[in-house]
């Protein structure tokens, strides 16, 4: 790991907390679909992807506090496509946006390592303040990046229970042994998250927190959402919106986890397109705002 991960820095769930205190729970994905790009009047390439993670950046500024760019959509146009993420990306971060940069990676050793010094040091043209991870060769190959992650005051969201219906023959895979055994492979990885979080100096939410999709039933995956843990879980919530779930469901869906519920929503904001996306966007932080009192 580099020198910056020993600086000193708040914690990701101070900042958190303090994001959700001023500005609510909406996240706002930043998702250059190539549809969404010709809605817009761009053209499907870097320039157009740039573009649009600016345009959408300053629409959510000052009217929500989170964005989650998603990854794939810069990578696909190659070195470019990532010189138009570190602009974007920056503009958030310079906005007072909290960044959740959604790249989904998952190794093992110095390789996951890597991918934490990518995304999360201080200073890197790609530095975000929170990343989504997999934990497919099991949670403690992440155990790097989450030490990396709590002594730089960044987050992880590690995926748990996923919207798409491939993953449910998975996450909802019985853990055959160790101290783990008999539970969902979803629910090990929760009580795995759960103790690292528990092991670090006291935040109000953790600094490894949770994807859980909000158009998934938790309790197929042997998840108990009944019983609150501490600190609380991060968890990103994605599925509002066009894919169907309601803000004013959050508590229903989520139990005891609620507190720490970022609402995260795309494609049904980004559709208003860029005239209208700071109207929408205000709307509906207004709404999530609303739901949890």
């Amino acid at each position: 790991m580099t020198d910056a991960a020993n600086s000193a820095a708040a914690s990701f769930g101070d900042r958190l907390a303090g994001v959700f205190a001023e500005h609510g729970r909406l996240c706002v994905g930043i998702d250059p679909h190539a549809h969404l790009l010709a809605d817009w009047g761009l053209d499907a390439s870097a320039a157009g992807v740039r573009e649009f993670g600016l345009r959408a950046v300053e629409a959510v500024a000052g009217r929500a506090g989170i964005v989650k760019p998603q990854v794939a959509f810069f990578e696909r146009y190659g070195s470019a496509g990532y010189a138009a993420l570190e602009d974007v990306l920056r503009a958030a971060r310079a906005a007072g946006l909290l960044v959740i940069a959604d790249a989904k990676r998952g190794d093992i050793g110095t390789s996951v390592a890597a991918y934490a010094e990518a995304w999360l040091t201080p200073g890197s043209p790609l530095e975000a303040d929170a990343l989504t991870v997999a934990a497919f060769q099991g949670v403690g190959s992440l155990d790097d990046p989450m030490r990396f992650a709590e002594q730089t005051g960044k987050g992880l969201f590690v995926l748990a229970a996923t919207s798409n219906p491939e993953a449910a023959t998975v996450q909802q895979a019985v853990v055959a042994d160790g101290p783990r055994a008999g539970r969902t492979v979803a629910r090990a990885i929760i009580e795995d998250v759960h103790a690292f979080n528990q092991a670090q100096p006291p935040h109000p939410f953790g600094t490894v927190g949770l994807v859980l999709g909000a158009t998934v039933a938790l309790g197929d995956y042997g998840i108990d959402t009944a019983v609150a843990v501490d600190p609380a879980f991060p968890v990103l919530a994605p599925g509002f919106g066009h894919q169907g779930a309601k803000v004013e469901d959050v508590r229903r869906l989520f139990g005891a986890f609620a507190p720490g519920v970022i609402v995260s929503e795309s494609r049904g904001l980004l559709s208003a397109g860029p005239g209208r996306l700071a109207e929408a966007v205000s709307r509906r932080a207004g709404e999530v705002r609303a739901s949890h009192g």
